[in-house]
């Protein structure tokens, strides 16, 4: 069935997080001789561990280099970077590695020849990835598509390639959210729409520049032509720069649209307080019409405004009718820990934020209040520009409370422009918001920084939050 002939062969899989638990089942079941290794010791994987078929030999708290040296094929998870010593030793040596993405794609695309083209829906993006995504599947499952949903959210993409061959069924779509790790070790991905949402600084404790971080990202479309479609945001300037380095090369690349709050374009666009459409080349003749007001998107917030023309966008160039579209704009409720109220207390609002974890982030949730906003923000740094935060927080941050082993950093970079106060913790960081908050004020808790200082992710930092925030008592005159 599919295009690696995996029966057989001598397959090592690095990294036992999710990515690599998924592509080791998969390729168990497809016939392979399975090694996984992970530098982690066996017993903090023993919820991974449990998961994976006894065939499947385990190498764990190390790197054998025996197990490289054999493999016929070697699949890197994306928390796993392609620099440490046993992958850049096996790529020296010849040898084939590829990203778990790649390895899902090569199985999908062998389908697709077997069955029926399945169209390969994909977005990337340092912010919006997870919203944009659920909301396109959403679209897609409006109106009538059985879609295969994954990747960078939910489960690995070969998880969900093992419960679709088990169930016997094919999907009419994949829709999948990809991280620039899992772009590293692409190979032959080429999704047949693709979408950048944005790029601003990220994951620059794992990449040497802001360039190298764009050229992650950029992969998601270096395999692409017509037909394929490439979505841009046109009010990025980091996303334009690579649309005009890279998809300009001669007309050999996909057909390129855009999304924009800002000016008319190609694409989706804000105008007069709609968001209207305008399609010369839809596959079903050329689209322009008023798709809804802006102030009917049930998700809030600037650049959720940006996400719902992505999702749309896509969705539509895929086939879905405008009424599902629409219908499912006005529905979509958002994700958890994205922009989240917790709850109204005294006159202030308590807003979960935590999965805004870059500075790009934080600036796009700030900017969606028109009210004074205490901001709790800190955790562990990944290599940020703090001071990029100034510019937004003068003016309509009253008071930032910071946590966690970036706080004064972050205090560093913004204490001359804003009242800044550094605490213990979070608890002891909500009291301190609480206190400084009066009616018609927002606390928002939008870190700007990862949480592995302090928390088990960021969905435990949001939980967390959520905890302490629903157990304040009102207080009463």
């Amino acid at each position: 069935m599919d295009r690696i002939k995996s029966a057989g062969k001598k397959i090592t899989v690095v990294g036992l997080a999710r990515s690599g638990a998924g592509a080791a089942r998969l390729l168990a079941e497809m016939g392979a001789v399975v090694t996984v290794t992970d530098s982690k010791p066996a017993g903090d994987l023993t919820d991974r561990v449990s998961t994976l078929p006894a065939s499947v030999r385990l190498c764990l708290g190390s790197h054998p280099d025996e197990i490289f040296s054999d493999a016929d094929l070697i699949v890197v998870s994306p928390g796993v970077p392609l620099a440490i010593k046993p992958l850049a030793d096996a790529k020296a040596a010849g040898k084939k590695i590829i990203g778990e993405l790649e390895l899902a794609y090569q199985i999908i695309e062998s389908r697709m020849a077997e069955e029926k083209a399945i169209p390969f829906l994909a977005i990337t993006g340092s912010n919006g990835k997870s919203t944009t995504t659920t909301l396109l599947n959403h679209m897609m499952k409006a109106a009538g598509f059985r879609t295969m949903f994954g990747g960078n959210i939910g489960n690995a993409l070969t998880e969900e390639i093992l419960k679709m061959n088990r169930e016997n069924t094919v999907p009419e779509a994949v829709v999948a959210e990809i991280s620039s790790f899992q772009l590293e070790a692409v190979e032959t991905f080429r999704p047949n729409i693709a979408a950048i949402l944005n790029i601003t600084p990220d994951h620059l404790d794992r990449y040497h520049s802001m360039e190298e971080y764009a050229d992650a990202k950029a992969a998601i479309f270096q395999n692409q032509h017509a037909p394929d479609i490439l979505i841009l945001n046109a009010d990025d300037p980091e996303s334009m720069k690579l649309h005009a380095a890279r998809c300009s090369e001669g007309g050999r690349g996909p057909h390129v649209y855009f999304f924009s709050r800002m000016r008319e374009v190609d694409g989706l666009y804000v105008r007069d307080g709609i968001v209207a459409v305008n399609l010369p080349h839809h596959k079903q003749g050329a689209m322009n019409l008023e798709l809804i007001n802006v102030g009917d998107i049930r998700i809030k917030g600037v650049h959720n405004l940006e996400n719902a023309m992505a999702a749309s966008a896509m969705a539509l160039l895929a086939g879905c009718p405008v009424g599902a579209v629409r219908k499912s704009l006005r529905e979509f409720r958002g994700l958890e820990h994205r922009l989240e109220l917790v709850r109204e207390l005294d006159g202030v609002k308590y807003i979960n934020d935590s999965k805004g974890t870059n500075v790009g982030a934080v600036i796009k949730s700030v900017e969606s209040f028109d009210v004074p906003v205490i901001l709790i923000a800190g955790g562990r740094d990944k290599a940020g520009d703090f001071s990029a935060l100034r510019g937004v927080a003068e003016g309509r941050v009253k008071r930032a409370v910071l946590i966690g082993e970036a706080a004064a950093k972050i205090q560093h970079a913004l204490g001359d422009v804003i009242e800044t106060v550094l605490a213990r913790d979070l608890r002891e960081a909500v009291k301190i918001s609480r206190a400084s908050a009066k009616e018609g004020d927002t606390v928002l808790l939008s870190p700007a920084c990862a949480s592995f200082d302090m928390f088990r992710d960021f969905e435990d930092r949001g939980n967390q939050f959520k905890t302490i925030v629903r157990e304040l008592e009102t207080v009463h005159a």
